[in-house]
């Protein structure tokens, strides 16, 4: 299966942000791709007031979503915000395309390096998976990298991928820890991990301070944790191929999921 990793750098505007998904989705389509994925927050970046801006999934923002799909003929995976109780917002992946519609809402908040996604966000609950050409899914999102648990579940599920999109916080050795993270997951659970971060911003001074606003670095990790492609700091598109193939590969050489002792 070819697929694309949108490195963008969202700004606070979902309308503008639009434009982007539109043109992004095109160059993936003239490319063969089958699915694209964009990153967490692409609706509107961190530093923004969600709230007003949240939408439910059949709302304006994620209909023009599904239009862009239908137009391209791709499925499409993005980051938005759809409303939640207590004035809260749900940080949400809507996937959406031929024969796919679903929906993660981020499990594991950002409560760490002095941001406290709890604040303004709802924590999901449920693990998501979907599929396409024969190919089952998973969908994570951003500090969910931390848990290798969600991507055993996900291979547990029947997945052979696992999406990640992400708005990666900047620092010290932040960029050394995303790298060591999205490999060690891809082992963790033996599946295939395509990881697409936010680019990292031109301007970070408007963003709210400790906002996780990406650092760039998108990558494709093969199930034995080898990086196969990768993106730098700034804009880009990635586009890969993942052959389902090596996961049973590399399950049968190296079969940590059966080999468990401890679950849970």
């Amino acid at each position: 299966m070819r697929i694309a990793l949108s490195q963008i750098t969202s700004g606070p505007d979902p309308v503008r942000n639009l434009d982007l998904v539109r043109e992004q989705a095109r160059l993936a389509a003239d490319a063969g791709a089958r699915l694209i994925a964009f990153p967490e927050a692409t609706m509107a970046c961190f530093g923004t007031r969600l709230a007003p801006l949240a939408e439910p999934l059949d709302g304006p923002w994620a209909t023009a979503v599904r239009q862009i799909a239908k137009e391209t003929g791709l499925v499409v995976v993005a980051g938005m915000f759809t409303p939640a109780a207590d004035g809260k917002v749900t940080n949400t992946l809507l996937a959406t395309g031929p024969g796919v519609e679903a929906s993660y809402d981020k499990i594991h908040l950002y409560d760490a390096f002095g941001f406290t996604e709890s604040t303004t966000v709802a924590a999901g609950s449920g693990v998501v998976t979907f599929d396409l050409d024969d190919v089952r899914i998973g969908l994570a999102t951003c500090y969910d990298v931390r848990f290798p648990e969600l991507f055993r579940a996900h291979a547990d599920a029947g997945a052979q991928l696992t999406l990640l999109p992400a708005s990666w916080g900047a620092g010290e050795g932040k960029r050394e820890q995303w790298e060591l993270l999205i490999r060690a997951r891809a082992l963790d659970a033996t599946l295939w991990v395509a990881a697409v971060d936010q680019a990292e911003p031109a301007d970070p001074a408007p963003a709210a301070a400790k906002a996780p606003t990406g650092i760039g670095h998108s990558a494709v990790v093969a199930p034995d944790g080898t990086v196969r492609d990768r993106l730098q700091a700034g804009p880009g598109l990635l586009v890969a191929d993942v052959d389902p193939a090596e996961v049973i590969a590399v399950r049968r050489s190296i079969p940590v999921l059966a080999n468990r002792r401890l679950r849970g």
